[in-house]
């Protein structure tokens, strides 16, 4: 199956759309689009707080899958049909950072939660978080966080962005169901603002400084360390020095 069809669920106000999804994934035997023109409790990686108020696109993809092993593709899907939607709708250059953001102009623009559903059938929930048309930022984030109104200073139609999202991540998401992981990994590293780059990566085991210079088949990022030996970050955050 190379396209998806997708049941629309929108809502003014959800505690976040990853959860509202997860609820209605109960006994679905088809996709699901959950939107929310704002969050109460929106989340990124580790159960951190994403700030989610009106002017913002947030959504999540309930996709039925059989194996939850690869989910970590979908990520990677996401963030180039975000990065591909912003380059449709701006003159703006938007890259993706390993393993779940977008950034433009190094600033975080898009943030993206990918959770499962396992039971009778299990499921993917692909949440994505896009600052649109908010004019500011609360003070802990103004210098990491942007939106495309501040940095095009224009509004732009949430729904359009939302369709033009979805239409982006069907057009790969028919590597996903062919396992054509390859593709989706090459098509990922042309959008990379990660690799190339002298990176901070913080993990559970530990800090590690090396350039990004690949990432695998697994979508696990490779660090050459300053003594020339190679170091596979799994997970973990990573910053730019």
């Amino acid at each position: 199956m190379s396209k998806v069809g997708f049941k629309f669920y929108n809502f003014k106000t959800l505690s976040s759309t990853n959860d509202k999804a997860r609820e209605l994934a109960k006994d679905r035997k088809y996709n699901l689009v959950v939107t929310a023109e704002k969050q109460k409790r929106g989340r990124g990686r580790f159960g951190r707080k994403w700030s989610s108020g009106l002017g913002g696109l947030y959504m999540t993809l309930l996709l039925k899958e059989d194996n939850l092993d690869n989910v970590r593709y979908l990520t990677f899907i996401a963030g180039v049909s975000v990065a591909r939607t912003i380059k449709k709708f701006t003159d703006l250059n938007a890259e993706v950072k390993w393993p779940n953001d977008v950034l433009i102009n190094n600033k975080k623009i898009c943030g993206i939660l990918t959770e499962t559903v396992t039971g009778k059938e299990n499921y993917a929930l692909v949440g994505i978080g896009v600052n649109v048309n908010q004019g500011k930022f609360p003070k802990n984030i103004t210098q990491i966080a942007t939106s495309l109104k501040i940095e095009s200073n224009k509004d732009y139609n949430l729904d359009k962005i939302t369709k033009i999202i979805i239409k982006n991540f069907n057009s790969l998401y028919k590597y996903y169901n062919g396992e054509k992981y390859d593709k989706i990994i090459g098509i990922w590293k042309k959008h990379s603002h990660t690799l190339g780059k002298k990176i901070r990566a913080e993990t559970l085991s530990g800090d590690f400084i090396g350039k990004a210079v690949d990432v695998d088949d697994n979508c696990n990022l490779i660090l050459r360390l300053n003594d020339g030996k190679l170091k596979k970050i799994v997970e973990g955050d990573i910053s730019v020095i």
